[in-house]
């Protein structure tokens, strides 16, 4: 690690008396396009809402199969892991689980419900323009999953793009993805743009020598079409479609698909099909109308050993936006309407519990943007819903925004509040896997939570040599009937109740971002956090969270040759782990631990790059320091309890805090052609 940063102060010196020009491309970030924190198109300087954007440049830094996957980079999000069988997760916000963090495509909603946990996967990477993230509740613009904050996925335009795109790369380990995209015109007003996605790993393996596999044999592919119309009067119509199809197993070494769903080999095995459709029209009238919609479908078909999990949901959104200024106001209004059928075969959705297959979401939202003068913006809003099964809902914003003279400073306050209302089989894994029973005291009530976050940015310019931005922000979540899953209760049990108190979200994140002309390139990020609930005057730390962690991408680009070196990783403080007694032996809490990554590329004039590099360079993996990962992984299914088991522990994949997959090569190809 030294001789890393010894290595890096070095190039530091080097570009800061490097030959220079004007700094101008150094600082485009500060005039990107950004529409999450508003439903507008505005710079991310104008927007009074903080926004993180991350390019597609930053992703391929570290090249990973998946979204899921290509998140570990960014400060403050982290995709967690929930099965150390089938590996599925969910991506956490300032230490807020998956269900709190909404995942859009082109502004909306996608990735919710069934997806939160099993639909991350099969967006195809060579079709992302960029990443914009928001932390913190945006329900008054996004309603009900939008609580701990918001991931807004934003698809290349057809203009933007090469004609032909591929990108292909395998690991040591067997996976091969392919990432394949092409744009072309249909006459003079029609282009379109497709995507496909394809991943493969077929190779068991079992290194930590449990007799389960390490990482879920995978086979997936995801087709992506987007269409878009020239109009009179530069009117928008835009529509894009997305199908996946994932076939996915984990389990004990010699499974296979004669034992699917039995119980004698234990595995398991995940089907998901699933179809998207949304698209946005501007209505052919004076007034700025703007109609969005999208619909999903997603049909599940899982066994977890012989638990069969099988699932049907269907979404529809619409919503219609209205904006208009007067003066110092931009105001915007909007109308939508949201509505969920959801079915499986568990006790979600029997019995007295059928009115939960469907529900209405009627809703009416009003913000206003007010420029007080050139350098102090305030932002007001409202959100109204009605939730067919659980009534009426308010979600209020404010935002205040200053900014220099010079705009090299910039100051957000912003204050919202958010809810949530849950289905406990579509977003926790841990509910259907293991052998724990499911106990529900009572009826779930909806969580609401109250947030406030303070940001400052600055950006200081090194003469013509380089451009350092310094990013801050302080956030602080308060939760009222937060949904807690109880794993310590009862070993055998997972406990689902309201809070009878309160949770806690709070913390700081620190962002630097270093540029430097001769092509060196740092971003660092650390966030520090304190995530906890309080009940009956007890205050107990969250599970799987971590109080600190930190991320860092550094690039040099070698004059020249047209060679860049990328290097890459993450680094977590210690987090709590679910134990299932006193007397198990596995750690009560993770240890530090990174994940680092390295990347060689080269580029050519005829559009080809070629990238190679080495995953986890630390060849870390949780089973350090542990006696094992899995409970009783030589009994799956529990038949015998009384047999070699001096810690009385029943099976549990649920101790999980990191990735199963050890040291990697990876070798890869792009190709453009324009």
């Amino acid at each position: 690690m030294k001789t890393l940063f010894t290595i890096f102060f070095l190039l530091l010196c080097f570009g800061m008396y490097a030959q220079t020009k004007e700094v101008d491309s150094l600082t485009a970030d500060l005039d990107e396009v950004v529409i999450s924190g508003t439903l507008k198109e505005v710079t991310k300087a104008d927007s009074p809402v903080p926004i993180e954007v991350y390019s597609s440049r930053f992703f391929k830094a570290n090249p990973t199969a998946s979204v899921f996957e290509a998140l570990q980079n960014v400060n403050g999000v982290k995709p967690q892991y929930n099965c150390n069988v089938c590996n599925t997760g969910d991506i956490h916000i300032n230490g807020l689980e998956g269900p709190y963090t909404m995942v859009l495509i082109d502004g909306m909603p996608m990735v919710s419900g069934l997806s939160t946990v099993y639909g991350l996967s099969g967006i195809p990477q060579s079709l992302i323009n960029r990443v914009e993230i928001v932390k913190g509740p945006a329900s008054t613009l996004y309603g009900s999953e939008a609580v701990g904050g918001l991931i807004n996925i934003i698809t290349n335009d057809p203009d933007d793009v090469a004609s032909f795109s591929a990108d292909v790369h395998s690991t040591s380990w067997g996976e091969l993805n392919t990432d394949l995209a092409a744009s072309f015109r249909v006459g003079e007003r029609v282009k379109s743009l497709v995507g496909i996605n394809y991943f493969n790993y077929q190779q068991p393996a079992d290194h930590n020598h449990d007799h389960f596999t390490d990482v879920t044999l995978q086979h997936r592919i995801s087709l992506f079409n987007r269409w878009t119309v020239a109009r009179p009067h530069d009117r928008i119509f835009s529509v894009a479609g997305r199908l996946v199809y994932e076939d996915r197993w984990g389990g004990e070494m010699s499974w296979d698909k004669t034992h699917r769903g039995g119980d004698e080999v234990y595995g398991e095995s995940i089907y998901t099909k699933r179809w998207e459709l949304f698209g946005t029209y501007q209505l052919p009238v004076e007034e700025p109308f703007i109609f969005t919609f999208s619909t999903t479908g997603h049909d599940q078909n899982s066994v977890y050993g012989d638990m069969p999990y099988i699932a049907d949901q269907f979404v529809g959104f619409g919503q219609l936006t209205w904006n208009r200024q007067w003066g110092q106001h931009d105001f915007l209004s909007g109308l939508s309407y949201r509505y969920t059928y959801y079915n499986d075969n568990t006790t979600a959705t029997t019995g007295q519990n059928q009115f939960a297959r469907y529900t209405h979401l009627p809703g009416l939202f009003i913000q206003d943007e007010i420029a007080l003068n050139d350098q102090n913006r305030v932002l007001a809003g409202i959100r109204y819903d009605y939730n067919s099964i659980h009534g009426s809902i308010l979600s209020p914003r404010l935002n205040y925004k200053w900014n220099a003279k010079d705009e090299r400073s910039i100051f957000r306050l912003s204050l919202g509040n958010g809810y949530r209302v849950a289905n406990v089989f579509t977003e926790d894994h841990a509910a259907l896997t293991g052998a724990r029973d499911v106990i529900f005291t009572e009826e779930l009530e909806p969580e609401t939570s109250y947030n406030a976050n303070v940001n400052y940015v600055r950006k200081f310019f090194i003469g013509n040599h380089a451009v350092l931005g310094v990013d801050m922000s302080a956030f602080y979540t308060y939760f009222d009937n937060k949904i807690v899953a109880d794993y310590e209760y009862d070993p055998n049990l997972i406990v689902y109740d309201n809070l009878r108190g309160h949770a806690v979200s709070k913390g700081l994140s620190f962002n630097v971002d270093l540029a430097v002309r001769n092509g060196l390139k740092l971003l660092l990020g650390a966030t520090a956090m304190d995530v906890y609930q309080e009940e009956d005057d007890v205050r107990t730390r969250q599970l799987f969270t971590e109080r600190f962690s930190g991320v860092w991408t550094i690039g040099y680009r070698i004059p020249g040759i047209d060679l860049s070196v990328d290097y890459t990783g993450n680094l977590y403080s210690p987090m709590r782990l679910p134990l299932l007694n006193e007397r198990d032996p596995r750690r009560k809490f993770s240890p530090w631990f990174s994940i680092q990554n390295i990347q060689l590329s080269r580029s050519f004039s005829n559009g080809m790059e070629i990238y190679a590099g080495i995953k986890n360079l630390l060849n870390w993996t949780p089973n350090r320091g542990n006696p094992f990962i899995i409970a009783r992984s030589n009994d799956p299914f529990d038949r015998h309890p009384e047999v070699d088991n001096p810690y009385n522990l029943t099976f549990d994949p649920t101790y999980v805090f990191g990735p199963n997959q050890g040291r990697r090569t990876f070798l890869g190809l792009r190709y453009s052609l324009f």
